[in-house]
């Protein structure tokens, strides 16, 4: 058997393997805002997963409370303290961390330091990255309301009255 024949129907046309430097992939969101750096997408990853690295200011809300029906996330802590709130209790993850989020759980998380925070979010299975770039590309345009309405249509559901007290409590920033 050869090389390509072992490859599984489906996955044939995949990009191969690749390197993505430090300073690759597609980058969105103002320095002052919760930036995404897009680096695997569902559709590299024949719908597996994706990755993206979220890169958080200082006390910086990174998303308001909500809960996939589709989607598992799994969040690495690269740098920095992240909370998070997850079905019901705040927890935090420190550098080397894994911060587990589990579909149809509500959950949020931030940056819970002083000093910038970055975490690798894996999402699985691939595809809600999108919402995130649908999101990006409103710019100003973008307000709760459209946020909601992207999030439905990723069968997200999403409780702004919920996430307020999270944000007073922690002093942080949030759109």
């Amino acid at each position: 058997m050869d090389a390509e024949s072992a490859i599984p129907p489906g996955k044939r046309d995949l990009p191969g393997a690749r390197v993505l430097g430090s300073r690759d992939g597609e980058i969105f969101g103002a320095p002052e805002t919760v930036r995404d750096r897009f680096m695997v997408g569902g559709e590299e990853s024949g719908g597996g997963f994706s990755l993206v690295e979220h890169l958080m200011p200082p006390r910086t809300l990174a998303a308001p409370l909500h809960r996939h029906t589709r989607e598992d996330e799994y969040s690495y802590v690269l740098e920095g303290r992240v909370g998070a709130f997850l079905g019901g209790e705040e927890v935090f993850g420190e550098a080397g961390d894994l911060i587990f989020k589990p579909r149809d759980q509500w959950h949020t998380f931030w940056n819970a330091g002083d000093s910038p925070a970055r975490i690798l979010e894996i999402i699985s299975p691939g595809g809600f990255e999108s919402a995130f770039r649908e999101m990006h590309a409103l710019g100003e345009d973008l307000t709760l309301e459209k946020m909601a309405e992207i999030g439905a249509r990723y069968g997200v559901e999403v409780d702004f009255e919920g996430t307020m007290p999270m944000v007073e409590r922690h002093g942080l920033s949030f759109f």
